[in-house]
């Protein structure tokens, strides 16, 4: 059955995760103030806030002490991220048992494709076919409640951006479906903040043009060179799609896309994430196809590169870059050793990213000759290149992050065949 444009698409967050998590593991914390990141005096960053000291302003990524000046009476307690993972993949387990399709966005957010699902869960009670799909939604999360004692809060709606806005809408512990044709009424009078990828910058922006909430933004024609872009980039996250349009990405991990910056002397590739990443090896796997990605347009150049430069943007949309000489290589390998010292350097707040990239500069030509004595070097990229040029970029890949965890070594090539998707 071809996906419809109907409301479908719900977008599962749990409430509060690490807050709450915390809080079955010590009962004491359950109705008590409670911040997540460590205990007061220590250093770092604000991981989780619950909602009652959220209201005296505790933030994620806030600095602790500021957090103990804001909310002195809670209760703080470190971070422990070796636990929250076995709940969330508990509450994955539920879910799957109602939804067919699941994609996995964060550690505690999901997105859920309920097309088709209708006839399958039909019952006379139910008032029509979005009835159903909501009272699925409010029975799953009350089995998630019931089993792994988690609260959450679901958002159903006819595009991702939609049940992501409406799952927000829903907290505390609630369910909300945005019908077809209400997404505009339902999203005018939200504040800008809310549609996914307005962060603080592009907020401050838009108050500067007295625009405060998406309806004053939609106002506002696609002509407009000042924010025509954004204004069609929130219009079509508000439109349902046609017949037979994927409702969801392909693979269970942040959507993207790939931008591609070719500079004088330079060149660089970037991803922006569809949602926060916070998972270390979730961004590594990024990096790695990033790294690629530019090593291979690097060699079709026949150039090499001395410099490499991580680009690194954190959900607040704070940008940091750092860069490191090389020896000249156009060799993934290299790049990729040079590109992951510089992003576990790099990443040093407990914020999650929305953005990487690697650049490639001070290029110079291939050498010569080799120098004399010296060991023969292989020739792997041009091999790669060779396998490419014959069947496409995607038939051979760097080795990616096992499910388990486990790292292949860098710089290995793995053939794409049937059962091994490109780049997993």
């Amino acid at each position: 059955m071809s996906p419809s444009p109907a409301a479908r698409i719900a977008c599962l967050d749990l409430d509060t995760f690490f807050v709450s998590v915390e809080r079955l593991l010590d009962p004491s914390l359950v109705g008590v103030p409670v911040v997540v990141g460590g205990r007061k005096g220590s250093r770092g960053v604000v991981t989780s806030a619950s909602y009652e000291v959220r209201a005296l302003g505790v933030r994620s990524g806030m600095p602790m002490a500021e957090a103990v000046r804001r909310a002195p009476d809670a209760a703080f307690v470190p971070t422990r991220h070796d636990v929250y993972g076995g709940y969330a993949a508990q509450v994955k387990a539920v879910v799957e048992r109602f939804c067919p399709v699941v994609r996995t966005a964060s550690i505690d957010e999901f997105f859920l494709d309920f097309h088709g699902c209708e006839r399958l869960y039909h019952r006379p009670v139910d008032t029509d076919a979005d009835a159903t799909i909501a009272r699925v939604v409010r029975e799953m999360r009350e089995a998630i409640q019931a089993e792994v004692r988690l609260p959450a809060s679901v958002g159903i709606g006819t595009t991702r951006p939609v049940a992501k806005m409406a799952s927000a809408r829903a907290k505390p512990a609630g369910v909300l479906m945005v019908r077809r044709g209400e997404e505009l009424a339902f999203a005018a009078p939200l504040p800008v903040r809310r549609f996914p990828g307005i962060g603080p910058v592009a907020e401050e922006r838009l108050a500067g043009l007295g625009i405060a909430t998406l309806g004053a933004l939609l106002a506002i024609p696609e002509s407009d060179p000042r924010v025509g872009a954004l204004v069609a980039t929130v219009r079509a996250g508000l439109t349902p799609p046609g017949l037979g349009a994927p409702a969801l990405p392909a693979r269970d991990r942040p959507a993207f896309q790939e931008h591609d910056a070719v500079a004088e002397g330079s060149l660089s590739n970037e991803r922006t994430f569809f949602a926060d990443v916070g998972e270390r090896l979730v961004a590594e796997d990024a990096l790695r196809a990033l790294v690629e990605r530019v090593t291979w347009r690097l060699r079709r150049r026949g150039g090499r590169a001395r410099t490499v430069t991580l680009k690194l943007r954190y959900a607040d949309f704070t940008t940091i870059t750092r860069g490191r000489s090389v020896p000249p290589t156009a060799a993934e390998a290299d790049v990729l050793a040079v590109a992951l010292d510089l992003l576990r350097a790099a990443w040093s707040r407990s914020l999650r990213i929305r953005l990487l990239g690697v650049q490639l500069s001070n290029l110079v030509a291939p050498e010569a000759q080799v120098a004399l004595f010296a060991p023969p070097r292989p020739r792997m990229g041009a091999a790669i290149d060779a396998v490419r040029d014959r069947f496409g970029y995607d038939a051979i890949r760097m080795g990616a992050v096992h499910k388990e965890g486990a790292r292949k070594p860098p710089g290995r090539p793995v053939l794409a065949g049937k059962g091994s998707p490109p780049g997993r």
